[in-house]
């Protein structure tokens, strides 16, 4: 049994947290432990509503538990950081929200760390544990698409009104939040290696970027086409494209549909590819920590270390194109 701490308690540790009790309830070898905020009173409120057996008033207190054996941090993307190498010093497990820190000299840090003592950290991207990553592959490896040259994908959510995502200090904009999950989607299709990038950006008057378009071209000819924002809606889907066919998704952040059109159908009759029910989504993620810790490995191969570096790299040459630096940077 593996006793999962949350390690902050705003809403992305509710969504966690339902994971957890849903697992709990299929009969998975989860222990929802321990959750720590700030504010004790919080933490108590949040470890009683969600079913958690301790809760604790400051994180150095819960990551002090013995018992506790993986932690999920649930922080803002500009402390994940700290919060990360306070849990390794601490010898915690440690699966850390999206996005993995706030640039790439942070993530050479903290795996450096997490290295030296030995101890499991991984990236909470969940789009790159979901069964959907595969399905796509297999029908991009089954030769359905021909010639396969270019993949589209947008996401677009109306938040900002949200004070993290509008603070620079915080790491703020849309490309940390939301524009990593196309980003991801090309990398997990395409490869995590074009040999130029080209884009173009909105920025708030505070100097975050509020949307921004952005152009992967590839070694023999393919393009991927990304875009995100966080003032308005989208359709959120995807398109890869190819010279016999092409695969449309629901869902650049959670596939749920994939369907499949070819010359053979005339591309009116799409070949639909269920996606396995999920509880959030989630569960995939803290699955692959699971085997990992089992089998004593320090990364997940889903997202491995080298591959949470490369997105961020790209996104910070994103950003040095945009002139875009956090406070924390100067």
């Amino acid at each position: 049994m593996t006793r999962i701490a949350i390690l902050g308690a705003g809403k992305i540790a509710l969504a966690m947290a339902k994971t957890l009790r849903g697992m709990k309830a299929q009969g998975e070898p989860v222990c929802l432990y321990a959750v720590a905020a700030r504010d004790l009173a919080r933490a108590q409120a949040f470890a009683q509503s969600e079913g958690f057996e301790v809760a604790y008033g400051s994180y150095e207190e819960m990551l002090r538990d013995d018992r506790v054996d993986l932690v999920y941090v649930a922080t803002p993307h500009s402390h994940h950081a700290e919060h990360m190498k306070l849990c390794i010093e601490h010898g915690k497990a440690v699966l850390c929200e999206k996005s993995f820190t706030a640039n790439a000299q942070q993530a050479h840090e903290v795996f450096a760390l997490a290295k030296e003592r030995r101890v499991l950290v991984t990236e909470a991207i969940w789009t790159r544990y979901m069964p959907s990553r595969q399905i796509l592959r297999d029908i991009m490896d089954s030769g359905a698409l021909g010639d396969i040259k270019m993949l589209s994908a947008s996401l677009f959510y109306p938040i900002d009104d949200v004070p993290r995502l509008i603070r620079p200090e915080l790491a703020g904009g849309a490309l940390l939040d939301v524009g990593v999950y196309p980003l991801n989607f090309a990398c997990m299709m395409f490869g995590s290696d074009p040999v130029r990038v080209e884009s173009s950006v909105q920025l708030t008057d505070a100097g975050v970027d509020y949307q921004e378009s952005f152009t992967l071209h590839y070694a023999g000819g393919r393009m991927a086409v990304l875009s995100a924002g966080m003032g308005s809606r989208c359709d959120r889907r995807c398109l890869i494209s190819g010279s016999r066919g092409y695969v449309v998704t629901d869902n650049v952040n959670n596939i749920q549909r994939i369907e499949l059109f070819t010359q053979e159908d005339g591309f009116t009759s799409p070949r639909v590819f269920p996606v396995p029910p999920q509880i959030t989504g989630y569960e995939y993620e803290v699955r692959a920590c699971l085997r990992a810790l089992e089998r004593g490995e320090l990364e997940c191969p889903e997202m491995p270390h080298a591959e949470t570096l490369r997105v961020l790299e790209l996104m910070d040459a994103l950003r040095a194109q945009w002139g875009v630096r956090y406070p924390f940077e100067q």
